[in-house]
C-alpha cells in the first residue's frame, strides 16, 4: 500500500477519535441534508404558488367581459417566472428580483415580490441552501478539522519519526491533504445527491449540473490545499487556526460584501424615482398624442391621411384612434427600452467588475459559477424582463389593432346613449392573446457563461497547490 494511502487512513483514523471533529463532521453533513431538503421544498412550494397565481391571473384576464379593447390595455394582465430547475440548490438573486410582473400600456414595470421583501430581515443574511452551505460553511469546518494536520506533527516531534518510517515528505503531505479532501466529499455528497436528483427534470441540463458539481470540487479542494499550506508554514496550530480564519473571513465574507459596493460606486444607477422623473421629461419632449396640435402626432396624422387617400380622418376605413394607440405605444416602448437597456448595460457592467474580484477570492468565482449554472444570476432576472416587455408589447399592440379594426372612429368618438355598448367588442378577443411563457437559455449558452468562472477555479488550485508545494519545502527545512 502506497505511503500517502497510510497517512491518509491514520489522519481520518485521528479525526474519527476526535470528538470534535466527529461533531463537526456529523453536523455540516446533517446541515447539508437539511439545507437540501428545506430549499427543495421551499422551490416547490414557490413554483405551485406561482402556477395557481399565473393561472388564476389568466383566467381572470380571459373572463373579462364584452368592453372597449383600451380598457382591457389598462386592466393590464400579471405574468410570473417560475423557478428554475437548479433554483433550489443556489437561488441566487431570485430573492432579491422579484418573480412577477404586472403588464400594462403606457408602462413598462420591473419585478415585484421577491422573497426577501415578504420575509424576515435574516433572509437577508443568507438563507439555508446546499450552496451556502458549500460555499460559506464548508470552508470554516474544514478549517477547524485541519488546521492542524501538519502543524501538529512538527509540535508533536512525530514528523521526524513518520519520514524515518519510510514515508517521504510528499507522502506525508499529500495523505494529509487527501484526507481534507475526503472530508469534503463528505460535505458535498448529500448536496450533489440532491442537486443530481434536480437535474432529472425535462428542462434541466445533466451536464450544466455535472460542471456545477465540478466547480465546487475545485472550491472546496482549493480550500483543502491552502489549509495543508498554512498548517505547514506555521509552527503552531494555534497560529495556523487564526490565520486561517482570517482569510476565510476576508475571501468568503470581506470581498464578497466589498465588490458590489465598489462596483455600484464605479457604475452608479438611477434610483426609480429619478428614472421615473427622466421618463416623464422624454415623454413630453416625444409628444402628446392626446394634443391634436403636437407636432410629432400632427405629421403622424397627415401621414395616415396619405397612406389612406382621405382628408379628413371620418373617410379612413380604420379608427384614427387606433392608429393614434399603435403609434403612441410604440413610441414610448421604444423609450422605455431605451431606459431599460442603459440600466442593464451598467448592470452588466457591475457584475463584470464583481466578477474581477474573483482574482482576490474564489468565493466570487463560484458564486456566480453557481448562480449562472442554476438560472438564478443578473443574466437570468434580465432574460425575464426582456422577455416579460415584449409580452407586453405584443398584448397592448394586439388590442390596440383590435381597436383601430373593430371599434368604428364615429363610434369611438360617439357620445349618445347606446354609444359605450357599440364600442365594445367580443370576448372572445382576449382568450385569443397568446399566454406568457418564460423560454430560458439554451444548456449549451449556460455551459459557455460557465467556463470563465471553471476556469478561474482550476487556476485557484493550482496557486494553492503551488503554494502547498512551497510550504513543504519549508516544512522539510524545518523538520
Amino acid at each position: 500500500m502506497s505511503a500517502w494511502v497510510l497517512v491518509m487512513r491514520n489522519e481520518l483514523r485521528a479525526m474519527l477519535r476526535d470528538r470534535t471533529a466527529v461533531a463537526g463532521i456529523v453536523l455540516l453533513t446533517l446541515l447539508a441534508v437539511a439545507a437540501t431538503a428545506v430549499s427543495s421544498h421551499h422551490m416547490q412550494s414557490a413554483a405551485e404558488y406561482r402556477q395557481r397565481q399565473q393561472a388564476a391571473a389568466q383566467e381572470a384576464f380571459d373572463a373579462q367581459p364584452d368592453r372597449h379593447p383600451h380598457r382591457v390595455v389598462h386592466y393590464g394582465h400579471f405574468v410570473y417566472r417560475l423557478p428554475s430547475a437548479l433554483a433550489a440548490f443556489d437561488p441566487g438573486v431570485d430573492p432579491f428580483t422579484g418573480s412577477s410582473m404586472f403588464l400594462e400600456g403606457h408602462r413598462q414595470n420591473t419585478a415585484n415580490f421577491g422573497d426577501v421583501m415578504q420575509s424576515s430581515i435574516l433572509t437577508r443574511f443568507g438563507q439555508l441552501t446546499p450552496a451556502f452551505v458549500l460555499q460559506i460553511l464548508a470552508p470554516l469546518v474544514l478549517i477547524f478539522l485541519g488546521h492542524g494536520v501538519l502543524a501538529q506533527e512538527r509540535e508533536r516531534g512525530t514528523l521526524r519519526q513518520l519520514m524515518l518510517q519510510g514515508a517521504s515528505l510528499r507522502a506525508i503531505v499529500g495523505g494529509k491533504l487527501a484526507a481534507l479532501w475526503l472530508v469534503s466529499l463528505v460535505f458535498m455528497l448529500p448536496a450533489f445527491v440532491g442537486l443530481a436528483l434536480l437535474a432529472m427534470a425535462p428542462e434541466a441540463s445533466g451536464v450544466v449540473a455535472t460542471v456545477l458539481m465540478l466547480g465546487y470540487v475545485l472550491y472546496l479542494g482549493s480550500w483543502c490545499a491552502v489549509i495543508a499550506a498554512a498548517s505547514a508554514l506555521l509552527a503552531r496550530r494555534r497560529d495556523a487556526l487564526l490565520v486561517l480564519v482570517a482569510v476565510w473571513a476576508v475571501s468568503a465574507l470581506l470581498v464578497p460584501r466589498v465588490a458590489p459596493d465598489v462596483a455600484y460606486a464605479a457604475y452608479t444607477l438611477p434610483d426609480r424615482l429619478q428614472t421615473e422623473v427622466g421618463i416623464g421629461r422624454d415623454l413630453r419632449a416625444l409628444g402628446d398624442s392626446h394634443n391634436a396640435d403636437d407636432p410629432y402626432f400632427s405629421a403622424f396624422r397627415r401621414r395616415v391621411l396619405e397612406q389612406y387617400g382621405v382628408s379628413r380622418i371620418e373617410d379612413l376605413p380604420v379608427n384614427y384612434k387606433g392608429l393614434l394607440a399603435v403609434e403612441g405605444e410604440r413610441v414610448t416602448s421604444a423609450l422605455f427600452n431605451d431606459y431599460a437597456e442603459r440600466s442593464a448595460e451598467a448592470q452588466h457592467k457591475q457584475n463584470e467588475l464583481v466578477g474581477r474580484f474573483a482574482l482576490l477570492s474564489p468565493s466570487i468565482a463560484l458564486r456566480q459559477l453557481s448562480m449562472a449554472a442554476a438560472a438564478t444570476d443578473l443574466s437570468a432576472h434580465l432574460r425575464f424582463l426582456d422577455q416579460a416587455e415584449a409580452h407586453r408589447y405584443r398584448l397592448v399592440q394586439q388590442l390596440n389593432q383590435l381597436q383601430a379594426d373593430g371599434v368604428s372612429y364615429a363610434d369611438d368618438t360617439a357620445k349618445d346613449a347606446g354609444a359605450d355598448q357599440r364600442k365594445r367588442v367580443d370576448s372572445s378577443h382576449w382568450q385569443e392573446i397568446p399566454h406568457f411563457q418564460f423560454s430560458p437559455p439554451a444548456w449549451t449558452t449556460v455551459l459557455h457563461s460557465l467556463l470563465p468562472g471553471l476556469l478561474i477555479l482550476f487556476g485557484w488550485l493550482l496557486a494553492t497547490l503551488l503554494a502547498l508545494a512551497l510550504s513543504a519545502r519549508r516544512l522539510e527545512v524545518a523538520r
